[in-house]
């Protein structure tokens, strides 16, 4: 299993390593093993975030950017990481639903209560974390929702990513991504084309029609494979 990434974003220093002190003891209480990052104000990790966090836990009163702000920049950027506020101010707990923050922890920080709200946010990632993939692109780490992929396209050793946003090039082969997305509804029609099952909108002759309009090639001895897969898929697997 993973690690968990977390980012912890808190100004004071006191507060800040009673968290990290929580966080080590839930791993050696728990068997987890958490990628810590750390933060001293809600604009330190906005300046250059990237969606690779699994779990913050961002301090609301900092005094450059306050952790609601930073929380609304982030969700610009990802929609899937769990937000959980830690906070001396309960006013503030009503402003978090327009971030979707999973929850909030009250200063003094209790180690019940804290384990508890990251055991929540640890259970919610590992739902997550089956609709979705990190990849390695030009401009470091991103996360992408696999409901978005239309299909891959291999060229050469580049694996170019046709989602419904527009196109990602990555370094790879269908083969490796083909064996990661295995269990996900993804099926390879030809050998340049790993196509997600979930835009397939109808087989026309020897292509299959994409949800946006494309036509892929179905290559013959992969047709009859590739039509069952379709109608298992179509009859419930999803």
């Amino acid at each position: 299993m993973r690690n968990i990434r977390i980012g912890v974003v808190e100004d004071d220093p006191a507060s800040c390593q009673l968290v990290l002190d929580y966080l080590n003891r839930y791993q050696q209480e728990n068997g987890e093993q958490f990628t810590v990052s750390v933060f001293d104000d809600g604009a330190r990790i906005v300046e250059k975030y990237t969606p690779v966090y699994d779990i913050l836990l961002l301090d609301i009163e900092m005094s450059e950017m306050d952790g609601m702000a930073a929380a609304r920049r982030i969700r610009e950027r990802d929609d899937k990481v769990v937000i959980v506020f830690i906070t001396a101010a309960p006013q503030y707990a009503i402003s978090g639903y327009e971030v979707r923050a999973l929850s909030y922890l009250l200063k003094p920080l209790p180690w019940f209560a804290f384990s508890q709200e990251l055991k929540k946010s640890i259970d919610m990632v590992r739902r997550n974390g089956d609709d979705s993939m990190l990849i390695e692109t030009g401009n470091g780490q991103m996360r992408l929702n696999l409901a978005d992929i239309l299909y891959l396209e291999s060229i050469r050793h580049t694996i170019v990513i046709h989602t419904l946003e527009g196109k990602l090039s990555i370094n790879g082969t269908l083969k490796d991504m083909e064996a990661k997305l295995t269990d996900h509804h993804f099926f390879r029609s030809n050998s340049c084309y790993l196509v997600n099952l979930k835009h397939v909108t109808g087989v026309a002759d020897q292509d299959c029609v994409m949800s946006n309009g494309e036509q892929l090639r179905v290559s013959r001895p992969r047709k009859k494979a590739f039509l069952t897969a379709l109608t298992d898929y179509m009859g419930g697997g999803r």
